[in-house]
């Protein structure tokens, strides 16, 4: 993977570090891991890789995984469950995993993940943590704090993307964050990328019509205030088939695997600033 993506710009991690007050994020190898929290409460928003620096990482931000009840899961690809998967070192094996209820069928098997257009399906992911089953539009309260999720179908069939407190909107592999905006995310990983396409107008229309304007943040690239910027391109998906994205990014790593820009020092040092 390290090798297939280098120079092509598409893996843009934003590294360990604090968004604002409430949101703070790992970076593990090309995939961000989220926190919010608020008046006593951690909520981690996806899982990541079963990666070995986890616990310390999560030092860097002052947080204990021991704290962490709840985990928001948008989909289940192994570099967004890894740490609750059933081969892990057990480090969040207390925490409730919500998820959405299409989403699940992956992990009893009643569906297969497939990438590559529908070419390889990938092994099934066996996870044993409790499980809160979601569907679209629901809101549920954890401590104080609010969460909706929307479901947004096409890079899996039961992605969901999480609306917290009205304010902060955490979209998984919904969206890629080019150097000129959002696109649908990679094609190459998607089951349906018209789906997809079709899913992000809604989201964006959902949010509109309700007067929202929350910070967008993704998965694998960086975060914006600006909606208009992160539906700029909701019609095109990231061609990860092209040497390189269309309009050239100087700020995405050479290679995003590459963390030795990831430091605690770093981390500890002030705000992780917007991509846009």
């Amino acid at each position: 993977m390290s090798r297939i993506y280098r120079g092509k710009e598409i893996f843009k991690p934003l590294n360990t570090g604090r968004i604002d007050e409430h949101v703070s994020c790992i970076r593990e190898w090309i995939a961000n891991i989220f926190f919010y929290t608020k008046n006593g409460t951690t909520i981690m928003i996806d899982a990541g890789y079963n990666y070995d620096r986890l616990a310390e990482k999560m030092s860097w931000l002052d947080i204990d995984p021991s704290d962490i009840k709840d985990v928001l899961i948008t989909h289940q690809d192994t570099d967004h469950v890894g740490a609750l998967e059933r081969d892990s070192d057990g480090l969040l094996s207390h925490a409730t995993l919500h998820i959405g209820e299409i989403e699940n069928r992956y992990l009893t098997g009643e569906v297969r993940r497939k990438v590559f257009f529908g070419f390889y399906a990938l092994p099934q992911v066996y996870i044993d943590n409790p499980r809160h089953l979601l569907k679209d539009g629901d809101v549920f309260t954890i401590g104080d704090v609010k969460v909706e999720a929307f479901l947004v179908p096409g890079h899996t069939l039961g992605h969901m993307v999480y609306l917290i407190d009205d304010k902060y909107l955490f979209t998984g592999d919904t969206l890629w964050f080019g150097a000129d905006g959002g696109y649908s995310f990679i094609n190459v990983l998607a089951v349906d990328n018209k789906l997809a396409r079709r899913s992000l107008a809604d989201l964006e229309n959902r949010l509109r019509s309700r007067g929202l304007s929350p910070l967008v943040i993704t998965g694998h690239t960086g975060w914006t205030d600006d909606l208009d910027w992160a539906f700029a391109h909701r019609s095109e998906v990231c061609n990860s088939l092209r040497r390189k994205p269309r309009v050239h990014d100087p700020g995405a790593p050479y290679d995003g695997y590459d963390e030795s820009d990831d430091t605690e020092a770093k981390a500890r040092s002030g705000y992780l600033k917007k991509q846009h």
